[in-house]
């Protein structure tokens, strides 16, 4: 920690604006002298006091609600002073100003949360979940921060490294004593414990790739011809008129965005502008900027005029190729091709569910956005394209970076593991189980270095 982090930090804890209530919290020693000035006592741990705030010459500030947590008793593990006011920004920024001018120092981004993870009141996993529980945009979402936040991943990393550090001791013990007639790693079951170990890793693995899922989400773009029914389809699936639906071809002509639920799933729409050859300066910049928001997507919605791919017999080739779509789109598997308006079809000519484009197989689905047909078996395929099947009560959330710790670990688990049933080096099998033990270590912060910390915790907004 820095020769600073021992001065006592202050920040605005409330969003922006205006509001009934905005809080300034302030952490570290000096927060009884602070609360000594602004309140005029000095106030008891976690007892309320409705009282005047006091600015310079005992000019009155505000009248609000004092809050004081002892060390270690409270949030960063510090001594905590809370001051609830009005919303006002002057009136904040004033009863700040106050704080300041009593000793307290303006706080870094996420220093509040920096503090309580150097203190041991949490873990990183636990803190990161304390932004994805802000952050949410589902109910879903939320719960499995909450989740997290208890505890639930931590004690599963813990776990891990327990069996880990357990296992490790038999591998220390047939290197060291070399010499006695004890087969240790036949004693310690060895291979079975790594091979349980592993099965442990790969379910948790599991879990946080839908925690990862859950919390950021999936982005679709819903792209296609003009008056092909995409802003139709974007207000049947996000349940409102978000967009212009008109009969005149190209009444969208920018990108407009939606985000909609499916089953707990954040899914953030986006409805783009008609693709096709314009000369008009307005139509290209819209198209421009709807290539622009497809090669961003994780899924792209070809969304075909059924009744029209049916009468003139084209095939999805030409409307592909037509679109002016990047192939590479083909081979990443984030097609799906969308036959609107099948109402206006006979039933025994609906488009099957598996179509070639350019030699590639491509999935479809038929739906009418008029009668709704076809909508359910759409959010079926988004769910299973991105591999999210979030059911039950025991998931937690995740991040990219808690992803990519658990495949290395598995990485060098299964080293070891190859190691060990090939009766290779003993050395090297305890070195792969040192490097998965660091690996898991860096989730919970175990393992770290001040790079990493910087960075998320710079993430963070200055009030936590």
């Amino acid at each position: 920690m820095s020769s600073t982090d021992n001065d006592t930090i202050c920040a605005i804890a409330t969003p922006p604006g205006k509001s009934g209530i905005g809080i300034v919290r302030v952490s570290g020693s000096s927060c009884k002298e602070i609360a000594n000035k602004i309140l005029g006592f000095y106030p008891n741990p976690r007892h309320a006091y409705f009282s005047n705030f006091f600015g310079k010459n005992s000019i009155i500030i505000d009248k609000g609600i004092a809050l004081f947590f002892e060390a270690p008793n409270s949030f960063t593990g510090e001594d905590i002073l809370e001051l609830q006011g009005h919303g006002g920004s002057f009136i904040l920024n004033y009863l700040l100003k106050a704080v300041i001018d009593n000793g307290a120092r303006i706080a870094r981004p996420g220093e509040f949360s920096e503090r309580s993870f150097m203190n041991s009141k949490m873990d990183l996993a636990q803190l990161e979940a304390v932004a994805d529980l802000i952050e949410a945009s589902t109910e879903q979402a939320a719960k499995s921060a909450l989740r997290t936040l208890d505890g639930e991943f931590s004690r599963l990393i813990d776990e891990l490294v327990a069996r880990i550090l357990e296992l490790r001791v038999y591998l220390e013990a047939s290197i060291d004593f070399t010499e006695e007639e004890i087969d240790f790693l036949s004693q310690g079951r060895c291979i079975e414990r790594l091979q349980s170990i592993i099965d442990l890793l790969e379910s948790v693995l599991d879990q946080a790739k839908q925690g990862a899922i859950l919390r950021e989400g999936v982005t679709v773009a819903i792209a296609g011809k003009p008056n092909a029914g995409k802003s139709s389809l974007l207000n049947v699936l996000s349940g409102k008129d978000s967009a212009i639906v008109t009969d005149i071809p190209g009444t969208t002509r920018d990108v407009l965005s939606e985000v909609i639920e499916i089953d707990g799933l954040p899914v953030h729409l986006v409805d783009t502008a008609g693709l096709h050859n314009s000369r008009n300066i307005v139509e290209k910049e819209g198209i421009k900027r709807a290539h622009k928001a497809i090669n961003a997507a994780d899924l792209i919605l070809l969304v075909i005029d059924a009744e029209t791919f049916t009468v003139n017999s084209q095939t999805v080739s030409t409307i592909f190729n037509e679109t002016a779509l990047d192939e590479t789109i083909l081979s990443t598997d984030k097609l799906i091709v969308v036959f609107n308006k099948i109402d206006l079809l006979p039933q025994n000519s609906l488009p099957s569910s598996r179509i070639c484009i350019n030699d590639q197989r491509i999935h479809s689905v038929g739906v009418s956005a008029k009668t709704h047909y076809g909508i359910d078996q759409l959010r079926d395929q988004l769910k299973n394209r991105v591999g999210f099947s979030m059911t039950g009560e025991g998931h937690f959330i995740a991040r990219e970076r808690h992803i990519i710790a658990l495949k290395q670990s598995r990485e060098v688990l299964l080293s070891a593991q190859i190691q060990l049933q090939n009766s290779g080096a003993i050395e090297l099998v305890a070195e792969d189980l040192r490097l998965a033990q660091n690996f898991l270590g860096e989730i919970t912060g175990k393992v770290t270095s001040d790079d990493l910390l910087g960075e998320i915790f710079s993430s963070f907004c200055v009030g936590k």
